[in-house]
């Protein structure tokens, strides 16, 4: 995956993303400063994907907030919706 973009950015990719980062910190065949740079990305990519998810938890929300006050069930194109 070295040299990869998630390029449409939906939680969907991100999960993908994070699976893909958990297979890279099982890889037993990276030497210990290998695993160490790893575990550091690991690091960011989960500080940002907390970020990303708390995000998505507001936006979620928000649209059932909407949809009890006005009876509005769309789904936010965030969430996967067309919106």
């Amino acid at each position: 995956m070295k040299g990869t973009k998630m390029t449409r950015n939906t939680l969907l990719d991100l999960n993908n993303h994070l699976f893909a980062q958990l297979e890279r910190l099982g890889d037993e065949g990276l030497s210990p400063d290998e695993m160490k740079a790893e575990i550091e990305r690991a690091r960011a990519v989960t500080g940002v994907a907390q970020q990303v998810i708390s995000n998505a938890n507001v936006v979620l929300r928000t649209a059932e907030f909407r949809d009890a006050a006005t009876g509005d069930a769309r789904v936010p194109r965030m969430l996967g919706g067309v919106e």
